[in-house]
């Protein structure tokens, strides 16, 4: 039986800069940052305090096919069509949760964080839009409290 997700992918052009944007720029910890010899890296992330659900920052066309067969037939114009789908942002993974949207907001401009959206009053909280620099883009919620 299966008891929980432990792992998710975001799919990026460059791991260290993906590394670089969600660790220094959005606080959250390294959890593995493993280089196989084929050239395939394994970087994965986390926010500060989450333990059950890491991040998997994955390069498109990185290195490893997951056990496929890599014959090379179509992967450069799969890895440029993933990439313009990236940079578009018709890949945007989730959402991502804040005590306080404004303040988190505020503290995310000064890191040089680029927003869709500005904080706004929802049914559902407070939300606002970020973007990361491939073009995914996630929501940054506030949930309304229901006390």
């Amino acid at each position: 039986m299966i008891q929980k997700m432990s792992h998710t992918t975001i799919y990026v052009t460059d791991q260290d800069q993906a590394k670089e944007f969600y660790v220094d720029k959005l606080g959250f910890d390294v959890k593995t940052d493993y280089s196989a010899p084929n050239g395939f890296r394994w970087l994965t992330v986390a926010p500060k305090g989450q333990g059950e659900l890491e991040i998997a920052l994955l390069k498109v066309g990185g290195a490893s096919n997951f056990g496929k067969v890599n014959d090379g037939s179509g992967d450069a114009k799969d890895v440029d069509a993933m990439a313009a789908l990236l940079k578009k942002g018709w890949l945007s993974p989730g959402a991502f949760q804040t005590a306080d949207c404004r303040k988190t907001c505020e503290e995310l401009k000064a890191k040089g964080v680029e927003f869709v959206s500005e904080p706004k009053d929802e049914f559902y909280g407070v939300s606002a839009v970020i973007k990361d620099p491939f073009g995914n883009w996630f929501s940054m919620t506030q949930p309304k409290n229901h006390s």
